[in-house]
């Protein structure tokens, strides 16, 4: 067994507890319900008026008009009216407010005549508010950190396709880009497709797909009708918000059914692929339909519905990472380099991986100038992702919110949220999304200082799949297994030996070409039936296993499916005790979060089966069988509580924050997480903030817990007992290594001699036992409003130490021998890959086991960088706005145990012009954006990703009369292609028509 029965009951046995964790949910929200739904008796009172825009004295609608602290109000009609009834005893304050104007607040005193409120224009939006900063609401201008906003305004105005696409002209936003549907941005440096250390939120759920491993806040998150602000934080937010919030946080707030009522409708018809390079041009299109309803200021509801359809941007990039000057390819054989290396590792290739050792043949015994044992190291042929990937996508977001305001002071809701999306993403290899499928359920009771939330994920893969596999399946069941192809490849070399008077330097690459063909003899091609046929068989088979042996007339079992489904419970709350505290103000906060996985057994830890029968297929009459027969379901749970107080000083000059977190996960040590931070206002508009915080970041599901039959490569998760009777942490030598080490053999004959004489080579692995990630961050910043509310400045300088940065390793581990030892030396060799037995004088061996391992490096990193905004309204209403970011690591004196891969730009920049009413009714904006090249480091692809600058562009029509405004524009109008990382899409030009109707039937 992978664990002691105790251990295992202890840790994964937990359906009693999550059960109890629902009942303490729902028991708390009716402790709430009932202590508020009968709190005030007071008679009920009406407010009327009218808010007009003192500019163009004409009637504003959808003004907000709301009771200050409370949760009670209305918005204006049509005509500028509004009514508000309420149990609130007077005196009380009214806050107006309106995107693009300047809010009011109005003391009511006593009951008389309309009200008449007139709202000034506000064209750089200094005072907005914001709540992700702090948990609670606060002027953006005194925020502790660097925060920035989208307001509803910015989003209708962007040239980006879509709202979710603004987000990579923020200042210190690094857009990845891995598919039309798909789309995860990061801050401040360490980025990956998959992004674990930066949190996205939608109305407070976290959008992360629990068992992908994957945010999806795009994907299923609101629709370009339903989206209010989007509030992103760069940097570390774990001190407030735990878990994955040690990059930053990005939350997208949505419209609120009482102040956002009516009927809207919006439709896009774009093109790309406008150059015929990768695919021909196509049509792009999105819609959205968004209906809410309030009545008697009580009850409201909204429901959106949205799709998208189109061609994905391709993979498609034919450079090569395993050049042949590389260890790791032939550098003794010139002949073979460029486009005769036979060692070939492309970057959008699967089936040819040849660093990570799993698509390698050895073709040993060769002569070779008349040298004789010498060693080519071939990769297999494989199949280009574009072949092994379909390019439609599509997307349909549905969702519905119920809202009832029980009091003046308590609001319930329920809000689902259903999502299926296809695409394309990377973790440790591609993954073909398809028909993956995520439901969010989510109840709310929100109070004037209180807010109690709960919510449950469901995720489906439906009929995704694993690119690597469905390659190396496709290789092993219609051209051999890797022994017999290799065996094959030999005789063809030595069949062209005999023909052409031996092998030379001269026809080296000519024979490898020769040798490659009779090999691949059989081989399914792209596009034809027999290829089309065994990739949907192989896609759908649930079991990513590598077989070996003869392939003819045998049963197709190795598949590529990509089936995982699990269930992410959360609930949290946090109460506000200001008024209850004389000294300071004081917020209080706590969270408990299980992860449920139903394993499938091909992806997590089967607990309960035996080593040597998990990760295999249930066979049932010579099929594989559908059924779930891998196990007990697995929980991974974490709790967390906070308490943060802040307090003036100076008549409000001065404001000191700090807070104090609590995280505790079973599988570590308890961590505390702290957070200090000054405010000082200098002449009412210089902000100067300094903040000094922690944050920890437990490893994510995957992370923890994963254990994947890839190719020949094993993934496992970091949890220490996992590797209990497997021995990856203490008996294993390195990957790199192991190749100097056959690089070294090879040249000296690839004997078992020449192996025990370098193997002072091999490098002893020694893993640590896994622990959470750590950052320390410090930064400073600086934000004000001047000339006269035209001009915003905004800068700020952080430093990050990141201590125990989890990443992968793939390490050796010679089968049945310990390290150091004469038959674990010769265990590594080339030649054992593919054979036990031995060979020319040499002895057998049991070969190795290969395994990517979760683990932390040891050494502590740093990165430092800063970041400049200015936006400034220097005439009339044209804007100009731009931003600089420079990002930067520190580098080490000593290499670590992996590549942490900071694959970040050092610069990069957006500088934007816009009017929204250059003439009446007409705007525009145009965003340039640059970015300087960098190195990208995954454990996929590694490679320098070029400089690149794109514009965008948008021209806005609005018709009042019928509520409608057309925008026409395009994301890289001169369509310059770009990748955005090493192995991920080139990117071209997105040419678009939108149209927009808001604010029907009110």
């Amino acid at each position: 067994m992978l664990a002691p029965k105790t251990l295992y009951k202890g840790l994964f046995a937990q359906d009693n507890r999550v059960q109890k964790l629902k009942l303490v949910v729902l028991a708390s929200l009716a402790l709430f319900v009932s202590s508020t739904a009968f709190s005030q008796t007071v008679a009920l009172i009406e407010i009327s008026g009218t808010v007009i825009n003192h500019e163009k004295n004409e009637p504003l609608p959808d003004v907000s008009v709301q009771i200050k602290g409370s949760v009670t109000g209305t918005i204006t009609d049509n005509t500028g009216g509004f009514i508000l009834r309420t149990k609130q005893k007077l005196p009380f304050t009214l806050v107006f407010t309106s995107v693009g104007f300047q809010p009011r607040e109005l003391e009511i005193k006593s009951l008389g005549s309309k009200l008449q409120v007139a709202m000034v224009t506000q064209t750089v939006l200094g005072n907005e508010v914001v709540v992700t900063a702090s948990r609670v609401p606060e002027n953006i201008l005194k925020s502790p950190v660097a925060i920035e906003k989208l307001d509803i305004r910015a989003i209708r105005e962007t040239p980006a396709p879509n709202f979710y696409d603004a987000l990579e002209n923020v200042k210190g936003v690094q857009m990845t880009t891995s598919s039309l549907t798909f789309k995860v941005p990061n801050t401040r440096g360490f980025n990956i497709p998959n992004n674990f250390r930066f949190m996205q939120l939608v109305d407070g759920v976290d959008m992360q797909a629990a068992t992908l491993g994957v945010p999806l806040g795009n994907a299923i998150g609101p629709t370009e009708l339903d989206i209010q602000s989007v509030e992103i934080t760069p940097g570390a937010a774990s001190a407030l918000y735990g878990m994955n919030a040690i990059n930053g946080m990005a939350n997208l707030l949505t419209k609120n059914p009482f102040n956002s009522q009516g009927l809207s409708i919006y439709h896009k018809t774009g093109v790309n692929h406008v150059d015929n390079r990768d695919h021909t041009a196509a049509l792009l299109t999105e819609s959205a339909i968004r209906y809410a309803k309030a009545f008697h200021n009580k009850f409201a509801f909204k429901v959106n519905v949205g799709y998208m359809q189109g061609i994905d941007w391709r993979s498609d990039t034919r450079l090569d990472q395993n050049p042949n000057n590389l260890k790791s390819a032939n550098p003794n054989y010139p002949a073979l380099d460029g486009a005769n290396n036979i060692a070939f590792d492309g970057w959008n290739k699967y089936g040819d991986d040849a660093l990570a050792g799993s698509n390698t043949s050895s073709i040993s015994g060769l002569t070779i100038d008349g040298k004789a044992n010498q060693t080519l190291r071939v990769v297999r042929t494989g199949y280009w992702e574009k072949d092994l990937v379909s390019p439609k996508v599509s997307n349909l977001k549905v969702d519905a919110a119920l809202h009832y305001r029980i009091t003046e002071n308590a609001e319930l809701s329920y809000s689902y949220r259903f999502g299926q999306m296809d695409g394309v993403f990377q973790r440790g290899n591609k993954i073909r999304l398809d028909n993956v499928k995520v439901q969010n359920h989510h109840l709310e009771l929100k109070g004037s200082n209180y807010v109690v939330r709960s919510y449950v994920s469901i995720e489906n893969t439906g009929d995704s799949y694993n690119v690597k596999p469905l390659a190396d399946n496709m290789d092993l069941y219609s051209g051999g297994s890797s022994s017999a192809w290799a065996a094959k490849y030999k005789n063809a070399l030595t069949e062209y030996t005999s023909n052409n008077g031996g092998l030379t330097s001269a026809n080296l690459a000519a024979a490898n070409q020769y040798a490659r063909e009779k090999a691949d003899a059989g081989r399914v091609e792209p596009g034809t039936p027999e290829f089309n046929q065994l990739k949907n068989t192989i896609t759908k088979i649930n079991n990513w296993d590598i077989k070996s042996g003869t392939i003819p007339d045998a049963p197709v079992t190795g598949g590529a499916a990509l089936v995982q489904r699990s269930r992410l419970y959360h609930t949290e709350g946090q109460w506000d005790l200001s008024k209850y505290v004389k000294l300071v103000d004081l917020l209080v906060g706590g969270d408990a979060r299980i992860y449920e996985i139903i394993p499938d057994g091909n992806n997590f830890v089967d607990f309960g089966r035996p080593i040597d029968e998990r990760n295999k297929p249930v066979m049932v009459d010579g099929k594989v069988s559908d059924s779930n027969n891998f196990g007990s379901n697995i929980y991974y749970k974490k709790f967390g509580g906070f308490a943060q107080i802040t307090k003036t000083f100076f008549k409000d000059k001065l404001k000191l924050f700090g807070s104090l977190r609590y995280d505790y996960n079973p599988e570590f040590d308890p961590k505390f997480t702290p957070r200090l931070a000054a405010v000082y206002t200098a002449n009412q508009r210089h902000n100067f903030r300094f903040t000094y915080q922690q944050g920890y970041r437990f490893p994510a599901l995957f992370e923890a817990l994963s254990y994947v039959n890839n190719g020949r490569v094993k993934r496992v998760g970091s949890l220490s007992y996992i590797n209990d009777g497997l021995g990856y942490l203490e008996n294993s030598y390195t990957q790199a290594s192991v190749v100097n080490f056959n690089a070294a053999v090879s040249a000296a004959g690839n004997t078992d001699a020449a192996a025990l004489a370098n193997r002072d080579l091999l490098v002893w692995a020694n893993l640590p036992k896994a622990r959470p990630e750590r950052i320390t961050s410090f930064e400073v910043g600086y934000k004000s409003v001047l000339l006269n509310n035209t001009l915003i400045i905004d800068v700020d300088a952080y430093t990050n130490q990141y201590d125990g940065f989890l990443g992968q390793v793939q390490v050796y581990v010679p089968k049945g021998e310990a390290v150091g030892s004469d038959a674990a030396v010769i265990a590594m060799l080339d030649r054992n890959r593919d054979a036990t037995t031995a060979s020319g004088g040499n002895a057998a061996s049991k070969g190795q086991d290969r395994y990517r391992v979760y683990t932390n490096a040891k050494n502590i990193y740093y990165n430092y960088g800063s970041a400049l905004g200015i936006t400034y309204n220097f005439y009339k209403k044209y804007t100009v706005a731009g931003n600089v970011n420079f990002n930067q690591m520190k580098s080490n004196k000593t290499d670590d145990i992996f590549v942490t891969g900071f694959n970040t730009p050092k610069w990069s920049t957006n500088l934007s012009f816009g009017n929204r009413e250059v003439i009446k009714n007409v705007g525009f904006n145009v965003v340039w954006r640059w970015q300087d090249a960098f190195l990208w480091e995954s454990p996929l692809v590694t490679g320098g990703i070029s400089s690149y600058s794109t514009i965008d562009a948008q021209v806005t029509y609005r018709i009042p009369e019928v509520k409608a405004s057309i925008k026409a524009g395009g994301a890289n109008l001169l369509n310059h292609r770009y990748i955005q990382y090493a192995g991920g899409p080139t990117i071209g030009g997105l040419y678009y028509v939108a149209i927009t109707v808001d604010g029907l039937l009110k």
